[in-house]
Formats: C-alpha cells, structure tokens, sequence
C-alpha cells in the first residue's frame, strides 16, 4: 500500500514537473515572439499631474486613450516622484538617484530646462534667490559623482537610438552625449532603420502654465462638474481654474492618441514598450511643490507589447527612479549597482519597496526644508522649517488666477475651514496623514495614540533614510554650490586625445575622470548629433573625425580633431 502512495505522489510530482516545463516553455515562446526584434521603448510624459484620469476612477474628465492604454498595459496605483516640482524630479529619472543625496534637490539651478549646446548655455550671477543662510545663489549646475550618467547613456552604448523631444530639465545641462537627437520636431521616425530606439515624447498642455496661457481655450468640462478639493471655497475662480485644467488633460489625452495611433500605423506598437507618466503630482496649491501625497503621487502605465498583462493593477510603491532601470532590465540591460532607482519589472526586477521618500527645499525665490515618507496609505511629513508657511508666496505660480484669489482672501482673513488649514501660517514639527479617511491630507492625526507605533515606525525609516543617502539638504545652497564650483568658476572637461592602436583602431581619451566623449564623422561635423565613444573606432583613411569631452556639470571640452 505504501508503495502504490509513493508511486502515486512520485506520477503527480512529474505530472507538475512535465506542466510547469510546459508553462514556462509557453511563457518563452511568446516572449520570443515580442522578442523577434529588438524592443522599442517610448516615454510619454505629461507634467503637473496626479493620477486623475478615467482609469484611475475619475468620471469627470474623458481621457478615452490614456484609459485604454491603461486597459491593455499595468496601471500602478502607488507611483511617486521624489519631490514635487519637475526639475529635481528629472534628476531623479534621468539619473536613477535621490537629488537630495547629491544636491540636485533645489528648484531651479539654471535656465536649461530644454536642451542648450554647450556654446549656448550662460549662467546668471544674482537671480533674486537667497539660501538658508541669507546668502545670493547664482545660477549652476549640479555636479555628481563622477560615476553618475544620463541612463540613456547605457542604451546608446547598447545599440539603441535615443531621442528626446526637447525636454531636459535636469538640473545640470543634459550632456551632447544623452542623447543621439533633442529637438521640438525629431520622432522615433528619425531612428535609423537598424536601430531599435528609445523616444520621450514630452507634453506640456498640463504644465501650470498652460492654466493661464491656455485660458482663451474653449473649456471641454463644465465648471458646474469638477470636483473641488476640500481644501479649496466654492467660488467661480476656483471652479474656473480647476475646469481649465480638467480640459487641459482632455487635450493632452487626445495628443496620446494620436501617438499611438501613429505607432499603430507604423507597425510598431506591438513590438515598443510604451510608458506613461507624469514628473510630480498636480498644478495646484496644496498639490505642485507639496511634499504630500497630493504633490508626489503620480499615474504610471505601462503597455507592453502584445498587451502582455493587459488590464493588470499593481499597488507596489514605486518611484519614478525606478523609471531607468526598468528600461534597462526590461531590454535584458544590467541597471548600475549605485542606483537608487529600483527595477520593477523585466529579466532583473528587484524586491519592492517598502516607503517612497520625497523632499521639498527651495522652489524659485522661497526657501523651506521638508521631507515626507509615504506607503500607499500613510504620509508622514517632517517639517525643518516649521517658521515657514505651509503656502509660500510664489511669484510664477501666482499667475494662475485662483491661486491670487485665494491668497488675497487670506490676507483678509475670508478662508476657513480645509481652506484655512492650508494657509497656516507656521506649519507643525510634524504630519501624519490617513489618506483612506483623509484623502486631502487636513486631518492631522500626529498625536493620536492609535497611531503611535506606526508613526514611530515612518520617523525611524526617514532617520535611516536620511542618514544612508547623506542628505544634503541640511548644506546651505552656497556651500553646495562651492563644492560644485569652487570660488564660483565652473571647472572645464579636458580636451578628448586620439590614439591609434596597432590593429589601426582610434582610441578617445580624456583625463577628466567621468568625462563622456562624443564625435563625429564627415557628414556629421558641425551638426548637434554626436556619436557616443564606447569602445575603439575605425576610421577610413580619407575620413575626418573630431571629437569632445563632457562631464556633468562642467565646461564641455574644445572641439579636437585627429
């Protein structure tokens, strides 16, 4: 009888063994299938929103592509930026670090938020900005560690073509060497035919700006159906504003359809991974530059081809620093050990996330320090600053008409209740939301003892979080920006050297330890497309070649030429 039993188990063990063998072989051959050629990948990336589209629950605005895309890809529910402005946010994608760890955490460095070439950048000495010490801030650019790069950098050395639609806002000037294009008019189009390419296609119609520079724009939503925040009276400017940019995201959603649509008809879609996201959370007070949930949770959707996981929702916290190493793990690409950023699916998908972290210090002409843990349910917000207001003055944001309003009726003590809480004057030590009872974050719960341990629990992860990336924060702006430039002069790259081996091929140094090298060939000379230098070059004999070098954050080279 036992011996029938062990027979038995042992028959349905290589029954399992024989079906899992066949799962997984099922599995790889339609992964093979995707895989015939090389991925494509395209980032679509709004601005100044939170997740408050169709098919994140909202019935009001009509986003009928953006929803469908959501319904043939993953639609993650817990996604976040590092901070809640969009400069110190693409710090984080483009390089796959927290800004606050290595001082790109200040909001604006410098006037290059769409892509300068190195002849065309400038710095201003006094912009009006005085850091914590009371000290002027010109402007610069943040200089990382040398083994920090643009992770597009990665792709083009893996074969990959890589353009950007004019957007770079990264603190530092993106380096000729990010990117193989980046203009207002280049597409995925422009990619060479043998080249598998990566496109970020950027939309600004739902930027804060387009709040007023869109305001003569028909409205597609009625004031009388949006949805007023709590923290927000009842009055036509505000109905007026929040309207606008309801219809601002109707437009943007219909410009994504169009892209897809355009993929579609290239026959592209179903071999390119599309992502979309948006840099930090909404463009309004209480939400753009705010360190709460209102401020950092953001949509993500991703659609792989195929529709593989088509209809999927995914409640792990992420981080948009989780964007870069994504791409690279989902393309078979090993993401640097240094990044913080965490891959989240693909051949190297690391373990998921516990909190997101996010940072506020300066924005513009106003100073604060602020820093917030988050896990789907819970914000935790620590005030370093408590002196500060909670709504600061700022002079671009003011420019939209509800938020003048609103702060005029402060002034003259017109606001109460969720209103009121908003403009407080000084803000407390600390914060503790529950978003499940509290979704607007004006209930402070910080004091309830039912939440004690587990507020205890959110100060010690920020201590340690703080604590392990160094947070540079606490550094004045001015001492920041003496490490990076020390007595204010912004070091230059070494010019790039050739060297021919013995086997005939070109070597390209430079003795700027970090530095990326770019060049060109022929044709090539003179234009803003630079090849990146990975490894040794032919060059034919009748051929010219000139060549220079870049680090982040400093001077570019001269030009040389063999």
């Amino acid at each position: 009888m036992m011996m029938i039993l062990l027979n038995s188990i042992i028959s349905m063990y290589k029954i399992k063994l024989i079906l899992s063998f066949f799962l997984l072989f099922y599995s790889c051959s339609n992964n093979l299938k995707v895989l015939e050629k090389p991925l494509n990948v395209v980032w679509i990336s709004c601005e100044d929103m939170g997740p408050i589209l169709g098919s994140y629950g909202n019935d009001i605005i009509k986003t009928p592509n953006l929803d469908k895309l959501a319904s043939e890809g993953v639609r993650y529910t817990n996604a976040y930026s590092t901070v809640g402005v969009c400069a110190p946010s693409r710090f984080s994608i483009i390089t796959g670090m927290y800004s606050a760890r290595l001082g790109a955490h200040n909001m604006r460095t410098g006037d290059y938020h769409n892509y300068k070439t190195p002849e065309q950048v400038s710095y201003r000495k006094n912009i009006g900005v005085i850091d914590k010490e009371g000290k002027n801030i010109p402007e610069y650019e943040v200089v990382p560690p040398t083994y920090v790069k643009p992770f597009t950098e990665i792709l083009r050395t893996n074969g990959y073509y890589c353009a950007n639609n004019f957007k770079c806002d990264y603190q530092f000037n993106a380096p000729f060497t990010a990117w193989d294009e980046v203009s207002s008019t280049v597409s995925y189009r422009d990619a060479p035919k043998d080249k598998p390419f990566f496109y970020v296609w950027n939309t600004l119609l739902t930027h804060e700006s387009r709040i007023w520079e869109r305001s003569n724009q028909p409205l597609t939503v009625n004031p009388e159906d949006i949805i007023i925040p709590s923290y927000f009276p009842d009055i036509p400017e505000v109905r007026n504003d929040i309207a606008r940019k309801y219809s601002n995201i109707e437009a943007m959603d219909k410009k994504v359809g169009e892209l897809i649509s355009q993929l579609e008809e290239d026959g592209l879609l179903e071999n390119t991974i599309i992502m979309f996201w948006s840099d930090h959370g909404g463009n309004l007070l209480r939400q753009k530059r705010a360190v709460g949930n209102s401020g950092l949770n953001v949509p993500l959707i991703i659609r792989y081809p195929n529709k593989m996981d088509a209809g999927k929702v995914d409640n792990r916290i992420v981080s948009l620093m989780d964007l870069g190493p994504t791409v690279l793990s989902l393309l078979n690409i090993d993401p640097p050990k240094h990044y913080d950023g965490k891959a989240i699916a693909g051949r190297y998908e690391d373990s998921p996330r516990k909190y997101a972290f996010g940072t506020a210090d300066r924005f513009d002409e106003s100073t604060d320090m602020q820093r917030s843990v988050l896990d789907g349910r819970y914000v935790y917000i620590k005030n370093f600053m408590p002196e500060q207001p909670l709504i600061y003055r700022n002079k671009y944001r003011e420019r939209i008409n509800m938020n003048s309003k609103l702060i005029q009726m402060d002034s003259l003590d017109m606001l109460d209740g969720d209103a009121k809480y908003i403009f407080m004057k000084t803000k407390p030590l600390e914060e503790f939301y529950d978003l499940v009872n509290d979704p607007y974050e004006v209930n402070n719960i910080i004091d309830d003892p039912k939440h004690a341990n587990r507020i205890n629990n959110f100060r010690i992860a920020l201590e340690n979080w703080q604590k392990e990336i160094n947070d540079q924060g606490f550094i004045a702006e001015n001492k920041l920006v003496e490490s990076f430039w020390p007595n204010m002069i912004q070091p230059k790259t070494e010019n790039v050297e050739f060297k021919i081996r013995d086997d005939g091929l070109y070597e390209l140094t430079s003795i700027t330890n970090g530095a990326s090298i770019g060049y060109q060939i022929d044709e090539k000379i003179g234009t803003n497309s630079w090849s990146l230098y990975h490894t040794p070059i032919t060059i034919g004999d009748k051929q010219k070649i000139v060549a220079r070098a870049i680090r982040i954050g400093y001077k570019a080279s001269e030009i040389t030429s063999n």
